[in-house]
């Protein structure tokens, strides 16, 4: 089988280095090559890339029929406006919403290449590219489609599991996002291991209202690309939205050039008139209108209810 990897940060290297080593044929797409001179990526130090790999600034030689999108979610839309791929299916491995459109990554690839899968769920890019054991969601409305793709992309140590839920995918892997800067903001306060609880699990009531109101399954969020994800980021630091929390609530910043989807999301959410009190609080962190104290008064002080 071949593969183009469109994207050469640190998720896209991790993938081309784990399926290179299961024997697939992988074309690696990065904007500047350059910082690949010494055998990995810039994004990725310290995990070379197997020889098998061929690394390529030039779009027309990826000309493999299933192309991973490893691209910023708030990128995809002008890569695709710009650039054409000649991929018949198109799987997507970006977590977010679209600030331009509101639409999730996978959803914004089907305008451009119809045949779509969202990959998602727990998975820190240094723990693929060494091949530790992980798993994760395939997400493909048409099921044979999406049956195949579990068959040739899951690997000795890279288990995937399938939905139809593609929605769902999407949304999981998004939300979960905000609720790991709320948990990074929790732990970088002070507040105590016992509050980064409490945010997981009304975090995780919040994703599945939200999810649920736009079409997803409820049953898709208590899965890998929902809850795996969301147990993951909210407890590592090797989460970048985690990290962006924790600095935000000691006034540090991350540095340039950092990626944080979640802080997107946030913004989406809190423009929309959904009932999102946590995505509200953490986009009104960002944007400097509440501080932590202000933030916990607006979560705690929110009137009672039953669970």
């Amino acid at each position: 089988m071949k593969l183009d990897v469109i994207g050469g940060g640190a998720f896209g290297t991790a993938l081309a280095i784990a399926f290179a080593d299961a024997g697939i044929e992988v074309s690696l797409w990065a904007r500047d090559i350059g910082g690949f001179a010494n055998g990995e990526s810039p994004r990725l130090p310290g995990h070379k890339l197997p020889e098998s790999i061929r690394v390529t600034d030039d779009l027309s030689a990826c000309t493999s029929d299933t192309a991973l999108f490893a691209l910023p979610t708030q990128t995809i839309g002008p890569f695709l406006s710009e650039n054409r791929v000649t991929a018949d299916v198109a799987i997507s491995c970006a977590k977010g919403i679209d600030r331009a459109t509101g639409l999730g990554p996978a959803t914004l690839i089907s305008a451009h290449i119809p045949q779509v899968a969202q990959l998602t769920g727990p998975s820190f890019a240094a723990d693929i590219a060494k091949g530790l054991p992980t798993a994760l969601t395939i997400a493909c409305a048409d099921e044979p489609v999406g049956a195949h793709l579990q068959q040739v992309l899951s690997t000795p140590v890279l288990r995937l599991y399938r939905t139809t839920d593609v929605v769902g995918a999407e949304l999981g892997g998004a939300l979960k996002n905000v609720i790991a800067i709320a948990a990074g903001a929790v732990i970088g306060a002070g507040l105590g291991e016992s509050a980064r609880a409490a945010l997981i699990a009304r975090g995780f009531a919040e994703m599945t209202r939200y999810a649920t109101t736009q079409g997803a399954q409820a049953e898709t969020l208590t899965g890998l690309s929902g809850l795996g994800d969301l147990i993951l980021t909210c407890g590592s630091e090797q989460s970048r939205n985690f990290r962006f929390g924790y600095a935000l609530a000691r006034g540090e910043t991350l540095p340039e050039g950092t990626t944080v989807e979640g802080l997107h999301t946030a913004r989406q959410l809190s423009d929309s008139d959904a009932d999102t009190p946590i995505a509200d609080v953490v986009a009104a962190l960002a944007d400097g209108r509440l501080d932590i104290a202000g933030a916990l008064d607006h979560l705690l002080n929110r009137p009672l209810k039953p669970e």
